[in-house]
């Protein structure tokens, strides 16, 4: 279990002191814990007693198995398939329905990851259209974040996806105005190209950032104003970005069947023109 989690579980039975320490490790995560003691003592004005006593509740035997823990979830976000292969549990019977058993398990996992509540937030920030909308992910992830554009484009206007070659984010980030949308993909092997875009964003346009990332939590997280951590962890050499995908298209179905006339307004606008240059409706 990572230690965001077991703060979370404790949230409730955490003294005034204990709450100052985990709302200071959570905002800086996991790189808070990273520091000294005495100068996590001095951040939080707390005492290096009170830590060792509060990791200790955590379950940990001391700060520096406290730390250990925190450093091997930073080698975790950073595994390659080369790494995640040696680990890798084999798939024994038939290989595909084995394969769509893991990849099930990692959907239903991520029902668990995201509340309701959380998922009410994000769908009515998508949906408003006094904000635009620009989406950009990974290396791999932006795949994903070509599907959720594509599919945002047909229910409402103002939804970019940053192409992507850094050199010409500058002409979006000139366009972005305060509480617009900037929804980033960013999974483990995390970029630090989007980090820098996301940092800008936030402190130069006033954006506010939606991050849909793994459990090992992209360094953007910090910064951002909703973090969706949804499981990839298939067991393979391959990371699933099944749960993720299922996620997205859970939200752009609810944003298009609660404004429903106005979407099938625009799909149908969007078909006539789209029919027009020779396209068959064939998707």
């Amino acid at each position: 279990m990572q230690v965001r989690e077991r703060i979370e579980q404790l949230s409730d039975d955490l003294t005034s002191t204990e709450r100052k320490l985990s709302t200071a490790l959570l905002l800086d995560y996991p790189f808070a814990g990273l520091e000294p003691i005495q100068e996590l003592a001095r951040a939080t004005n707390t005492s290096p007693p009170s830590i060792s006593r509060f990791v200790t509740k955590l379950g940990f035997q001391g700060f520096q198995d406290f730390q250990r823990h925190l450093i091997g979830e930073l080698k975790q976000g950073q595994r390659s398939p080369v790494e995640l292969q040696a680990v890798s549990a084999p798939i024994h019977g038939a290989f595909l329905e084995s394969f769509l058993e893991r990849a099930g398990a990692v959907v239903k996992d991520a029902t668990k990851a995201v509340s309701e509540a959380q998922f009410g937030r994000i769908s009515a920030m998508l949906a408003d259209e006094r904000r635009s909308i620009y989406v950009i992910g990974g290396r791999m992830s932006d795949t994903l974040a070509q599907y959720l554009s594509l599919h945002l484009r047909q229910i409402r206007a103002k939804v970019f996806h940053l192409p992507s070659d850094p050199e010409v984010w500058p002409e979006y980030l000139l366009r972005m105005r305060p509480r617009d949308v900037l929804f980033i993909f960013d999974f483990r092997r995390y970029q630090n190209s989007l980090s820098a875009l996301a940092q800008k964003a936030i402190d130069k346009r006033n954006v506010q950032v939606i991050l849909l990332t793994d459990e090992w939590l992209s360094p953007i997280s910090g910064r951002a104003s909703e973090v969706l951590a949804v499981p990839i962890d298939s067991g393979t050499l391959w990371d699933s970005y099944t749960g993720a995908l299922a996620l997205v298209e859970a939200l752009v179905t609810r944003i298009a069947e609660e404004n429903w006339d106005h979407t099938k307004t625009r799909i149908e606008e969007w078909d006539s023109v789209r029919l027009d240059f020779g396209e068959h409706d064939d998707d």
